[in-house]
């Protein structure tokens, strides 16, 4: 059962990786102090031929104050390109709807829904909140940058690839993290309601999974594949003249996607650091 915990934490918190000694964490990291433990997630930005970019770790389940510093800083770019497999517009916040003057593009029916309960589920356990419910996707600014279902479903037929197969795959070669749930403690914190304490005792388990899904080796529909999209976007949008350009994805996807901006000649010139969860005590 733990060695399922990972991976299933991939899909569920996919932004998510250790801090380690001899490697700082590239996009999310664990820090801890007396006061509190912290999830936090980095902002990190890049620049080529007077255009930047900034990549923008999502985690999907997080404090409502995290969606709230991340709704008014998307409002500075030019273009926020956004993730989301099966459609071009996430389904809107309800009060984004009452002043929404532009048609929305219908999202294709997909068998995700049953993933959009989980979140909401977990969101719920650990008193955070369902980024679909926080960010509002509606702006004009928002552009899609991820694939269609019929793109996904395709690319999974010619990889041989499914959603299942990838999470059983991670499971087999999955190592167990620095420090392990206490099943006692997870019994306590549930009979206790205690959500602070829940998320401790998670967080740890969540913290490998960016990092087995990026160890994982070749080509893949779930990061590379999306990835390529993404970035074709991002080249869209530049060639519109867009100048100032965000990514909100999964921040599993970002040491292949840094890797690639590299490669094409973006310098990476900055960082900072956002807190997803603030766990008291």
């Amino acid at each position: 059962m733990r060695r399922l915990l990972a991976p299933l934490a991939a899909f569920l918190l996919p932004s998510v990786h250790a801090e380690e000694e001899a490697k700082a964490p590239d996009f999310v990291r664990v820090t801890e102090a007396e006061e509190a433990t912290r999830l936090q997630t980095a902002v990190v930005r890049f620049e080529k031929d007077g255009v930047s970019v900034e990549l923008l770790g999502a985690v999907h389940i997080a404090d409502a104050d995290y969606y709230d510093v991340l709704d008014k800083r998307f409002e500075q770019y030019d273009a926020l390109l956004f993730e989301g497999i099966g459609g071009s517009t996430p389904e809107p916040k309800p009060e984004a709807m009452e002043d929404l003057e532009v048609e929305l593009v219908p999202r294709e029916k997909e068998s995700l829904d049953g993933l959009h309960k989980i979140y909401n589920t977990a969101a719920e356990w650990l008193e955070l909140s369902y980024q679909m419910s926080e960010i509002d996707y509606t702006k004009a600014n928002f552009v899609h940058a991820d694939l269609s279902a019929a793109e996904f479903q395709r690319l999974q037929a010619q990889r041989d690839e499914s959603i299942i197969r990838f999470i059983l795959k991670l499971s087999f070669q999955a190592e167990r993290p620095e420090r392990e749930p206490s099943t006692y403690g997870i019994i306590k914190a549930l009979i206790n309601k205690d959500a602070d304490g829940l998320k401790y005792e998670l967080v740890h388990t969540l913290a490998s999974a960016d990092e087995l899904i990026a160890s994982i080796e070749g080509d893949n529909v779930i990061i590379t594949d999306r990835n390529t999209k993404c970035l074709e976007v991002l080249d869209e949008q530049i060639a519109l003249g867009r100048k100032k350009l965000g990514i909100f994805y999964g921040a599993a996807h970002f040491p292949d996607m840094e890797e690639r901006l590299i490669e094409d000649g973006w310098t990476k010139v900055g960082e900072e650091w956002l807190t997803a969860w603030d766990i008291e005590g």
